[in-house]
């Protein structure tokens, strides 16, 4: 097989990033371009590096090969050495264009620079580095708006990436007939030895207020059921703050397509491995939910959602995004750090959720504090008790999702950005 005479690469860094944005942008690339290594004769190849980010879990180079959408996958540990010698990464051709789709934008600016290829950025909030863009896809007008006069001919607006995700979602088949609720503890080391435990114990406190409830519990790709399992045992110190233990762990069957938890008080925890889980995701009721790019993915999905931040536990302080994270994984000091950014958010009421920070105001309800499973459980009980309030939420996601066609759009300023001398290949 010849190699390919160009390359899109698409830069991106942690577990959400790759569901919500890079994934999608990557099978339509492959429908509407007919790229490697799926069309194995077409001259360009689809090649996915990853960068060094505080978010990234390490898992995500191994989830994406999972996918079979790159011909290549370069770890974000790799990253500096790739910067140093791409060769050793092997051959890149002359040219081809560079995606930023997550991360610092910096990264993707020096390696497009060191590679000799063009570049995209994708920007849901602000473009970084304008000068060093061939090209500019915001996610708003706001975007656009920000940019310096001479810049703003380099930029579309293309809109949010993730209203895509309730088209693809609608194709999947429906949850048995119930009120369905979605626990989602986490892809991360740290939220997750909080979010297991505690999600359990909600689980089993709102089953016994709701005992109708069903519970779908999605598998993230940079963690694994066994993993999960991992973090109600003895070798987790937080599990011993709660009561929910796992009795037995029940395969797939043929008439029941996923593994369970089934705990000791008899809750039936479903586990939906394939990901993503956007279909059934999208038919829950409602979803029990910690911080970070799955508050994004839920209101992008209309799935109305309690987000909560149980900050008796310091860990949930060093998973948190950005600075925060970082500070308050400090040795030595981010015991007192993790209790004064606890005091400062809370005085600051600060949004948390992603479609609460969107929106500018409070659309889906945000927990933090000293909260116990119990407080949450009582919460979802009244919720789910308030179809009307449900429906109300679910309305007021889809209003802030605005209109499906990003990736489209994107396909497009990527296809722009391609060697004109490639246009006679077919699907170009």
């Amino acid at each position: 097989m010849q190699e390919a005479s160009l390359v899109v690469v698409l830069v991106s860094n942690g577990p959400g990033e790759l569901a919500t944005w890079v994934r999608p942008l990557a099978e339509s690339l492959h429908r509407s371009v007919l790229m490697r290594p799926r069309a194995l004769i077409s001259p360009i190849g689809l090649r996915l590096v990853l960068v060094p980010c505080p978010n990234g879990t390490g898992k995500e180079a191994d989830a994406a090969r999972r996918w079979s959408q790159f011909e290549q996958i370069t770890p974000a540990h790799q990253f500096w050495h790739l910067l140093l010698r791409p060769k050793r990464y092997g051959s890149w051709p002359q040219k081809g264009v560079v995606v930023f789709l997550g991360g610092d934008q910096f990264w993707s600016v020096l390696l497009s620079a060191r590679l000799g290829y063009r570049h995209l950025t994708y920007a849901e909030w602000v473009a970084r580095w304008p000068r060093w863009n061939d090209r500019i896809a915001a996610m708003s007008d706001k975007v656009r708006d920000q940019l310096p006069h001479r810049f703003k001919q380099r930029c579309s607006v293309v809109g949010d990436l993730m209203a895509d995700l309730s088209c693809h979602a609608r194709a999947e088949a429906p949850l048995p007939s119930g009120k369905w609720v979605a626990l989602l503890p986490g892809s991360k080391r740290a939220k997750l030895c909080v979010g297991v435990p505690f999600l359990l114990e909600t689980a089993d406190r709102l089953a016994a207020l709701q005992p109708e409830c069903s519970f779908l519990l999605p598998v993230a790709p940079t963690t694994s059921i066994k993993e999960l399992e991992h973090f109600l045992g003895s070798s987790n110190p937080i599990a011993a703050d709660y009561e929910s233990v796992i009795s037995i762990v029940k395969p797939p069957e043929p008439n029941q397509p996923w593994a369970r938890f089934i705990t000791k008080a008899g809750t039936v925890i479903n586990l939906q491995e394939e990901h993503p889980a956007h279909g059934p995701l999208s038919q829950c009721d409602l979803a029990l939910t910690t911080v970070g790019a799955n508050t994004a993915e839920l209101g992008a999905l209309g799935v109305p959602m309690i987000v909560i931040v149980p900050t008796q536990h310091l860990a949930v302080m060093q998973a948190w995004d950005g600075w925060i994270g970082l500070l308050a994984r400090l040795p030595g000091l981010r015991w007192c750090i993790g209790l004064l950014l606890s005091a400062w958010r809370l005085r600051r009421h600060g949004f948390l959720a992603w479609p609460n920070i969107s929106a500018g105001r409070m659309v889906v309800p945000e927990r933090m504090g000293a909260i116990s499973p119990q407080d949450i459980a009582n919460e979802a009980d009244g919720w789910l008790s308030s179809p009307e309030r449900l429906n109300g939420l679910r309305e007021d996601l889809r209003s802030l999702r605005g209109q499906p066609g990003a990736v489209s759009a994107l396909v497009q300023e990527v296809r722009d950005l391609l060697p004109k001398a490639l246009g006679a290949f077919k699907g170009l």
